[in-house]
Formats: structure tokens, C-alpha cells, sequence
């Protein structure tokens, strides 16, 4: 009787991953290890002080019961925070595909693989912003 074999993991060194959001771009480390996370060299608690930025960083590795068993290294640079935090998001679970090929599905079931291609409109000439006019003066 034929065994059936798991996918492939990728064990040996590490694993990248490329996450945008807006104006932010992370690249995304992912290794074995004991659940360090880092992002541009400080301590991921540090660096993103929200508690809804933290939880969409920590996302994909929930997911995918990895929060404990891989050590993750962030580069992160443009946008505001929480568009770092989004780009973070994609890197990690991009990341974690390629470390280890059977956790696509449940990182596509949690529509963690699809990039939010939300951007700001453009402003247009004789306008304030992007759509608003300037205030009607009657005299």
C-alpha cells in the first residue's frame, strides 16, 4: 500500500517574501526558530504600537499555528504605519508559502495572499484634492 507524503517544507535557510500596501514596502524573512519578530531592527511591540496593527502582523503566522516556531525579519520603509502594517501582512503570508507549500491553503482561505490594490486618487488641477472643489462665494 502507497504512502501518501505531506508537501515539501523548506527547512534549510530562509525564506522571502514582498508585501505592499499603499506607499509601504516590507520584505519579509521567515526562518525556523523560537517566534522573534523584528522590524527594521527593533522589537516588533515597539515598532507597532497599535493593537490592530499588531494583530494584522501576527495574522498569517495565527493562521497557520506558526507564531511559535519561526523567527520572523521585517524591512519595512514608506506610507504611514498602518500601511506598513498591511504590507508586513502580505510579506509574512508570502513568506510562509514559500517556507512551506501545504500552508497556501489555509493562508488563501483567510484571503491573506491578495494584495489591497486601494491607492489615493490623484489630485486633479483646479480642484482642492481629488474631487473637492473650492467653496461657491456668492459676493
Amino acid at each position: 500500500m502507497a504512502t501518501v507524503e505531506a508537501p515539501a517544507k523548506h527547512t534549510t535557510g530562509d525564506s522571502l517574501g514582498t508585501g505592499r500596501r499603499k506607499t509601504s514596502v516590507a520584505r519579509v524573512r521567515v526562518r525556523a526558530g523560537n517566534g522573534t519578530i523584528t522590524v527594521n531592527g527593533r522589537s516588533f511591540e515597539s515598532f507597532f504600537v497599535r493593537e490592530q496593527d499588531r494583530k494584522a502582523v501576527l495574522d498569517p503566522l495565527a493562521q497557520t499555528d506558526r507564531v511559535g516556531s519561526v523567527d520572523v525579519s521585517i524591512t519595512v520603509h514608506g506610507g504611514g504605519i498602518t500601511g506598513q502594517a498591511g504590507a508586513c501582512k502580505l510579506g509574512i503570508a508570502r513568506a510562509l508559502k514559500k517556507y512551506d507549500s501545504g500552508l497556501e491553503d489555509a493562508l488563501r482561505q483567510g484571503h491573506l495572499l491578495t494584495r489591497d490594490s486601494r491607492m489615493k486618487e490623484r489630485k486633479k488641477y483646479g480642484l482642492r484634492g481629488a474631487r473637492r472643489g473650492t467653496q461657491f462665494s456668492k459676493r
